[in-house]
């Protein structure tokens, strides 16, 4: 059926639907459930998709013109909506739904064949190994901590060369500064490496504490045999040992249980990091990518449904990094599930909210390495599309400043950051053409109308004027803003735009928003990137105005003489300095300057005579 028929009878079944909670489901021309959602009123949240499109994200967008019928479920309450919800999601796995992949398998630690094993991760046990497994561990966070920490404490080798082949090769960084024993080079004999391999085995199977009695006992039987090298080897070891247990208690929280829980945006989805204490010690560390839009609280309700749909054992307390949509709902959830009451924290200050902050950092990381910025641009993507209410942190941003004096060599400067930082490569300027006198609003309106006129010849283009940004900043207040706005529905861009608004020390201040301003002053990282952005826009707007006004000026002095063109007029201003010095000149120094003929330079002189 044609998608323009089919939508209007949809949204007539939607209406007839019951004011009342309840799930619906939504199914594709073959029957397939491709989205499930609950809702306090059937009614009017069904007929939300068949309505206006304005303010679905693309995802919905996609899922509305596959759905070709419904059906739905009438509950007695919203919680009871919110568990048959949870439940028909993971029995389905619908295409559309905020779906978690669990890749959380279990994982081993391997200990190569001698004569010189090697201490590695192993998702599996290879069959006909004769390699030795410990594990299975359930925690990959687990595994990956410990095999570094005893590589570290014992010297270790982490990387693939070949040993004991009777080529000696040239040691690597890690030798150099004390991070490896290189049997690569021959500089350990075979004897004291595989002491070394024993001895990380015993800290992996039986712990520091044991471990250190142990060595205790072997450096004090050495020092008794006078093998003073071999005891001052095993007391560097325990002071290794040691060194790493004070590091340890660094990340520990006065919550004996609990998971903490933060998310970043990023150019390509939203990153959630979960934290998991147990007795106090962080014990094992998550990460998701979800290709989601929306709101912040509805995105971390979503998240938590989905991920203790997945988890056995939730904490008495789940900490989070800001507000949850349905938070007594989502918590009654958790409480059913745990079979006793959970809490949602969200905290403002102190110990947790240190923690919650780093999460939210190595959530931003992770979002980070995916586009190659820095973790600090992450963030500040982030925070700045939270402040904004994007759905998603802008990889691209355009913002335009106008710069004239008195309405006379009017311009605009565009500049772009990619990633948060400046993309000069897809800076532009503009000479302002059609608007005479200063009028700020109508000159950013035809730069605007120029540049998306620019972008549907040069469309497909992957840089320049032929990509869309994702957000449009403009130096200025709401009055600029109203005057772009029609310009980008008139042509049917959907990209959300924003002025800068600065202060009477012409530092920013806000974002002027529909409706009013946005204070930024308390979200550092936001306000040092819109800071950024409107310096930019600004030093590059006026350096174009100033260039203009200074050829200007030679344009209504020198270059009217004859023979003088803007070349010959520089190298004039460059050699005497002002104009004032050329007019006092005589016509032997004029025409010594290089490229300056007696000619013109007879002509230069009878030129400001006249003009006394």
């Amino acid at each position: 059926m044609d998608k323009s028929i089919k939508i209007p009878d949809l949204r007539k079944q939607a209406m007839a639907l019951p004011l009342q909670p309840g799930v619906y489901i939504m199914k594709d021309q073959k029957n397939n459930i491709i989205y499930i959602g609950k809702a306090k009123a059937l009614k009017n949240r069904v007929s939300q998709y068949f309505g206006s499109d304005y303010g679905h994200s693309e995802k919905i967008r996609q899922m509305v013109s596959r759905v070709d019928r419904f059906e739905y479920i009438v509950t007695d309450n919203e919680f009871e909506a919110l568990v048959l919800e949870c439940s028909l999601i993971k029995q389905y796995n619908p295409k559309y739904n905020f779906l978690l992949k669990d890749d959380k398998g279990y994982r081993y630690i391997r200990i190569s064949p001698p004569p010189f094993p090697v201490i590695s991760i192993a998702l599996q046990k290879l069959d006909g190994d004769s390699s030795q497994y410990l594990g299975p561990y359930i925690s990959g966070f687990d595994v990956k901590e410990a095999v570094d920490e005893v590589c570290r404490i014992f010297q270790l080798p982490t990387c693939n060369c070949s040993f004991g082949k009777g080529k000696k090769e040239r040691p690597c960084l890690n030798n150099y500064i004390g991070q490896c024993c290189a049997p690569c080079n021959g500089r350990i004999s075979k004897q004291e490496y595989n002491e070394r391999i024993e001895q990380a085995v015993e800290f992996l199977t039986k712990g520091s504490y044991q471990l250190l009695s142990l060595l205790d006992e072997r450096m004090t039987e050495a020092a008794e045999k006078l093998e003073f090298e071999k005891a001052a080897r095993l007391r560097d070891r325990m002071e290794a040992i040691r060194r790493l247990g004070q590091k340890q208690k660094v990340v520990r929280s006065r919550v004996a249980r609990q998971d903490v829980i933060a998310l970043a945006r990023g150019v390509k989805g939203v990153f959630f990091e979960v934290f998991r204490f147990k007795e106090g010690k962080l014990y094992d560390r998550e990460d998701f990518q979800v290709e989601e839009s929306g709101s912040l609280p509805f995105l971390r309700a979503e998240f938590l449904q989905r991920y203790y749909s997945m988890r056995e054992h939730i904490p008495p307390q789940v900490t989070i990094d800001g507000e949850v949509e349905e938070r007594e709902l989502t918590e009654q959830w958790l409480s059913k599930r745990a079979g006793r009451r959970i809490n949602i924290v969200q905290p403002k200050k102190g110990e947790q909210a240190r923690l919650v902050e780093m999460c939210r950092s190595n959530a931003a990381e992770r979002a980070a390495r995916k586009t190659g910025m820095t973790g600090r641009d992450a963030a500040a993507l982030g925070e700045l599309a939270s402040l904004l209410g994007l759905p998603e942190s802008p990889g691209i941003i355009e913002s335009y400043d106008i710069s004239n004096t008195a309405g006379s060599d009017n311009v605009a400067g565009m500049v772009v950051f990619k990633n948060g930082q400046p993309h000069k490569s897809d800076y532009r300027r503009f000479k302002i053409k059609t608007v005479v006198g200063q009028d700020d609003y109508a000159s950013m309106r035809e730069v605007v109308e120029r540049r998306f006129a620019q972008y549907e010849e040069h469309k497909g283009e992957q840089n320049g004027f032929g990509r869309l940004p994702d957000l449009i900043l403009l130096d200025g207040g709401q009055g600029q803003v109203s005057a772009v706005r029609p310009v980008l529905e008139a042509g049917g861009y959907d990209i959300p735009v924003f002025g800068m608004v600065k202060d009477d020390h012409h530092r920013t201040r806000a974002i002027a928003a529909d409706g009013g301003e946005i204070a930024i002053s308390g979200k550092r990282s936001a306000f040092t990137l819109v800071s950024s952005i409107q310096e930019e826009v600004h030093r590059y707007a006026i350096s174009y105005h100033r260039k203009l006004r200074s050829k200007r000026g030679i344009g209504t002095t020198l270059t009217q003489i004859e023979g003088v063109g803007e070349a010959r007029a520089r190298a004039l201003l460059k050699h005497f300095g002002s104009v004032k010095a050329i007019r006092e000149a005589d016509v032997d120094a004029i025409a010594a300057v290089k490229g300056v003929p007696r000619t013109v330079a007879t002509a230069v002189k009878e030129y400001f005579e006249s003009k006394e």
